[in-house]
C-alpha cells in the first residue's frame, strides 16, 4: 500500500515532535546538572579562604571563636551525625510498626484516618516542631525523662557517660528525639506504600500454609519490599541531616564537644542558621560556607552509600537466599 501525501506529512510531523520532545527533556536534565555543579562551584569558591587558612585541621578542630578567627567543624559535624543517628534509631522501628499496623493489622475503618494523620504530620512546617519542642517537649523532658535517665542509666559502666549532666531539657538527645518525630511520618508513609504493593496472593498463600502474621511479614513482605524499605530509611536520613529550624530550637547551639547526650551541642544546619547573618569578615563567612560544603559532602556520601545498597539488593532479586 502506497503512502499518501497526508500520511507522509503526519509521519514527518510526528518525527519532528518526537525529536523536539527528546531534545527538550535532554535540556532539562542538563539544566539540573548545571545547577548542581554551579552550587558545588559556589560552595568551593566561597570556602577557599577557610580551606587555605585551616586546611584539614578544620575538620578535626573543636574551636569556634569569631573574635580570634579560630574555626573548626568538629562540633557541628558530630552534632549533625549524632542527632541523625538518634533519629533513625528511634524513628525506623516506630515507622516500621506504624506501616505494618496500617497494612496488616488495622481494621479498614481505621486505616484511612491514621494514614491521613501521618500525612498531616509530614506536612507540618519544621519551625512548628521546633517551637513545640522548645516550649512543650523540653520542659517535660527536663522534669520527667532526663532525671530518670541520669539516675538509671547514668551509673552504668559502658553507656552511662552518654546520660550524665544536668537535666536542661535541650541538648543533643532532645534534638535527636525531635528529629525522630519529624522523620517518622516520611519513613512510615513510604513503608506503608511499599507494603501495600505486595500481591495479596503471596500473603494468602503463606497464610494458607499455616504461617503466622509475623512470618508472613518476615518471609514475604520484607523480601518483596526490601529495596523500598531501604529507600525510605535513606529518605528519613536525608531529612534528618538537613533539618535546620527544629534542631536550632532544641539543640542548645553551643560549640562545646561533650560525650554526654544531655549537654547542648550544635549541628551544621543550626550553626548556619544562627550565625550566617551575623558573620563579619571574609574568614568567618568562608568558614560557614565550608560548613555548608561539608554538609553537602556528607549528604552526597549518604546518597552514594544508599545507591550502592539498593544496587546490591537489586542484584539479589530472584536469587535463592
Amino acid at each position: 500500500m502506497m503512502n499518501t501525501p497526508l500520511s507522509s506529512n503526519r509521519s514527518q510531523r510526528f518525527l519532528i515532535q518526537d525529536m523536539l520532545f527528546r531534545n527538550a527533556t535532554r535540556i532539562f536534565a542538563f539544566i539540573v546538572l548545571a545547577l548542581l555543579f554551579s552550587i558545588i562551584a559556589s560552595l568551593v569558591i566561597g570556602s577557599m579562604p577557610s580551606i587555605k587558612e585551616f586546611g584539614f585541621g578544620f575538620l578535626v578542630s573543636d574551636k569556634w571563636n569569631p573574635v580570634t578567627e579560630q574555626f573548626g567543624a568538629l562540633v557541628p559535624i558530630v552534632g549533625t551525625v549524632t542527632t541523625s543517628v538518634i533519629a533513625l534509631l528511634i524513628g525506623v522501628p516506630i515507622s516500621f510498626g506504624i506501616a505494618l499496623f496500617l497494612t496488616e493489622i488495622a481494621p479498614n475503618w481505621l486505616k484511612r484516618p491514621l494514614g491521613i494523620a501521618i500525612e498531616l504530620l509530614a506536612g507540618i512546617p519544621s519551625i512548628i516542631y521546633g517551637m513545640w519542642g522548645l516550649f512543650v517537649f523540653a520542659p517535660f523532658f527536663a522534669d520527667h525523662v532526663q532525671p530518670w535517665l541520669i539516675d538509671t542509666i547514668g551509673p552504668l559502666p559502658l553507656v552511662g557517660f552518654l546520660f550524665q549532666g544536668a537535666p536542661m531539657g535541650i541538648g543533643m538527645l532532645a534534638a535527636g528525639l525531635i528529629l525522630a518525630i519529624m522523620v517518622i511520618p516520611f519513613i512510615a508513609s513510604v513503608m506503608r506504600d511499599m507494603f501495600e504493593i505486595v500481591p495479596p496472593m503471596l500473603k494468602e498463600s503463606a497464610y494458607g500454609l499455616g504461617a503466622t502474621k509475623w512470618e508472613v511479614v518476615r518471609n514475604v513482605v520484607l523480601p518483596y519490599t526490601k529495596i523500598g524499605v531501604a529507600g525510605s530509611i535513606m529518605l528519613g536520613l536525608g531529612r534528618a541531616l538537613g533539618e535546620t529550624m527544629a534542631v536550632t530550637f532544641v539543640i542548645g547551639n553551643a560549640h562545646n564537644l561533650s560525650s554526654s547526650l544531655m549537654m547542648p551541642g550544635n549541628s551544621i544546619s543550626s550553626a548556619l542558621a544562627n550565625e550566617f547573618t551575623e558573620a563579619d569578615g571574609v574568614l568567618y563567612t568562608s568558614a560557614l560556607i565550608e560548613l555548608g560544603l561539608i554538609l553537602f559532602v556528607i549528604t552526597l556520601i549518604v546518597l552514594t552509600i544508599s545507591k550502592l545498597l539498593l544496587l546490591q539488593l537489586s542484584k539479589k532479586e530472584g536469587k535463592k537466599s
